[in-house]
């Protein structure tokens, strides 16, 4: 399995095509379809986003994400990141961290996010990604301890 990682690595660095953020201030938008909950919960909706974002050659970006939370509320959040490239070693890898506010857990899920003030509490994701090509990536965000999204991006200029 490890010889099989290996390979797949060392052939990615071979095939590697420069990332989006070769390209100074450019747009990208994510969609990201699916998220797993760790813990089950009947309660729980499907989670969808959609986010635009303005990213910097230098791997910092600011952007804006419309969802739709695991209680089927609709919500927002509203952030700065940064990207990180090229991680271990393995130029497609990459990390990202984002921080922010969000708005949409009311009512009597105000409690499922920290420090809630009539809807509106800090957030903060990590995240993994593999570039695809020069436009295209997809990733995997944490969200905090209760589920794992999965989002894909495009970026353009």
């Amino acid at each position: 399995m490890l010889a099989l990682l290996a390979a797949l690595a060392g052939g990615a660095k071979a095939a590697y095509e420069p990332t989006d953020t070769d390209e100074p201030n450019h747009w990208r938008l994510a969609v990201s379809p699916y998220t797993h909950h760790w813990r089950y919960n009947p309660e729980h909706r499907p989670v969808w986003a959609i986010a635009i974002e303005r990213a910097r050659s230098d791997g910092w970006f600011v952007g804006a994400s419309f969802f739709k939370n695991s209680f089927g509320q609709p919500s927002s959040y509203a952030y700065i990141g940064r990207k990180y490239e090229g991680l271990l070693g393995v130029a497609p890898l990459f990390a990202e961290w984002t921080g922010g506010l969000m708005y949409g857990y009311k009512g009597k899920y105000q409690t499922k996010v920290p420090l809630n003030l009539g809807g509106y509490s800090p957030g903060f994701l990590v995240s993994a990604g593999w570039q695809i090509d020069r436009r295209m990536s997809t990733q995997l965000n944490l969200l905090g301890d209760a589920a794992v999204m999965w989002q894909f991006n495009y970026a353009w200029r």
